[in-house]
């Protein structure tokens, strides 16, 4: 689209459009009128938004001064929705440096506001003494708000929407233990806010008058205890009364790997979410509705922000989810070019089969794969792996699909992540559990020459080290079982897709004589 069509307000600069918050911001901005460029180390990965023709994508990383120089040019609004949460013990350092790089570069080309959404910290409690993704945060805030640029600092505590983490661990933890031993935690205070009011505030803030450089608690009309959140989240979503029984000894870091284990969140995400939840986190002002006015019945209280979720979640309208943005530490290597690649050892594991059906049917199966629809062979095989890599602290199979019957590039899929798709024809999947070295599986709905359709896979492993081909030669002898059936059983799932869909013969009886 050219830029004379994508709308006349100010041209906003937005990280983190490959996350939950920042892919959900882009089109409300644009709504608002704004124009928006989006900053992204893979900008294929914002390719099939529906929103994607009427911005403007640039190559980037927020710790790269250069590259954020190049993407603030023009820029008079920049939106900072990124954090290095989860990427090692180093995160706080990263978080620093890319928050002076942000500030720093957003003073020398005269953007005229920054709009950061970071924690809400407890009052009263030393900086030193909060988690430190909490004081990360807040190092941020001051970070941004000390650069000379005027800064809004948006401060939330959990935000509750369809596909965010702390809904989804709620949601989870719920649904799933009608009986429940919990930390102590559950008894905290907290303000939750719908992740409606949390993109209402952040649009409003584009239009923040010049002299305005300080923080907003932003949160919602109920103060609650976990504990009370998830009773009334089995109430709003009809489940039967859940009995939850607090005790003293389940810290943080204990308590991160038991809701590892029961929801979707892995322990590395699950971590900073439950350390934040020792303190009361609980607005102390509601300032920004000075200048972004509540409508009316605004901000939403929580069962009307479950109940919106849940809504999304049961219509498959989840337009982000917080597996959107890149798993920390996730390799990010190219996938080797065949079949000259240099780089090494690769194995690969390929597989071919005649489908009797129209290539339609077989991609309907192949674009539906993994989630609820499973990966089409030894589902035992593959909830082990699962549950392994979640003890290993993995993300497990469990983040299943955003949407039941379309995926897009960069849509996480259990333990793979969509790194390239051409519909009709290819689904290239990246690895993301804990391997010792990157893989990717690739599945393809192809036509041969004689005008049938042909199912191809192949399954490719870059090991790093003797680890890596010890694991290689481990797991080779069950490939028969899991890649060939596969195979196999989305072979017949095309045919059985196409029978299913086959009109009627004319002519046919239908029982009545």
């Amino acid at each position: 689209m050219a830029e004379d069509d994508r709308g006349t307000g100010p041209l906003c600069l937005v990280t983190g459009a490959t996350g939950y918050i920042g892919g959900r911001l882009v089109p409300e901005l644009l709504a608002a009128g704004l124009r928006v460029r989006c900053l992204a180390r893979s900008p294929e990965r914002l390719r099939d938004h529906p929103w994607a023709g009427d911005v403007e994508v640039v190559r980037g990383d927020v710790t790269d001064a250069e590259s954020v120089a190049r993407a603030m040019r023009g820029v008079g609004i920049g939106y900072y929705l990124v954090h290095a949460l989860g990427t090692g013990g180093d995160f706080e350092e990263t978080d620093r440096r890319a928050a002076r790089i942000f500030g720093e570069q957003a003073r020398a080309a005269g953007l005229h506001r920054l709009v950061y959404l970071g924690g809400l910290t407890p009052r009263g409690v030393p900086e030193r003494e909060l988690s430190p993704h909490l004081r990360s945060r807040a190092e941020v805030g001051r970070i941004l708000l000390d650069s000379g640029v005027p800064t809004a600092v948006l401060r939330a505590a959990v935000v509750i929407g369809s596909g965010s983490a702390s809904f989804e661990m709620l949601r989870h933890l719920t649904e799933r233990l009608p009986v429940m031993v919990t930390p102590s935690w559950v008894r905290t205070r907290i303000q939750p806010v719908a992740v409606r009011d949390v993109l209402r505030a952040l649009v409003g803030c584009a239009g923040l008058p010049k002299d305005v450089n300080r923080t907003f608690d932003i949160g919602g009309p109920d103060v609650l205890t976990y504990q009370e959140m998830m009773i009334r989240y089995a109430a709003v979503a009809e489940l039967p009364k859940r009995l939850i029984l607090p005790v003293p000894m389940l810290s943080p870091g204990l308590s991160s790997h038991w809701v590892g284990l029961v929801t979707p969140v892995p322990a590395s995400i699950a971590r900073p979410l439950t350390e934040s939840l020792r303190y009361e986190v609980v607005c102390h002002e509601h300032d920004i509705a000075r200048y972004v006015p509540d409508p009316p019945g605004r901000p939403f209280g929580f069962d009307e922000a479950v109940r919106l979720a849940l809504r999304r979640v049961r219509e498959a309208q989840v337009t982000t989810r917080w597996s959107s943005a890149s798993l920390p530490g996730a390799p990010s290597d190219p996938l080797p070019t065949d079949p000259d690649w240099a780089g090494g050892s690769l194995y690969t594991d390929c597989r071919e089969r005649s489908v009797d059906a129209p290539r339609e049917a077989l991609w309907r199966v192949v674009e539906g794969i993994g989630g609820d629809n499973g990966w089409y062979s030894f589902p035992l095989a593959w909830a082990v792996r699962g549950w392994l890599d979640r003890l290993i602290g993995g993300v497990g199979l469990r983040r299943g699909r955003r949407d039941a019957a379309r995926l897009r590039v960069g849509d996480s899929l259990d333990f793979w992540r969509v790194e390239e798709i051409e519909p009709g024809h290819l689904l290239r999947l990246r690895a993301e559990m804990r391997l010792p070295g990157p893989a990717w599986l690739e599945m393809y709905a192809e036509t041969d020459g004689t005008g049938r359709t042909r199912y191809r896979q192949r399954a490719l492993f870059h090991p790093r080290g003797l680890l890596g081909h010890a694991y290689w030669w481990s797991v080779s002898p069950f490939h028969a079982v899991v890649f060939g059936g596969m195979a196999r059983n989305i072979a017949r799932a095309a045919e059985a897709d196409a029978d299913a869909r086959r009109p009627v013969r004319e002519g046919a009886t239908t029982g009545d004589g």
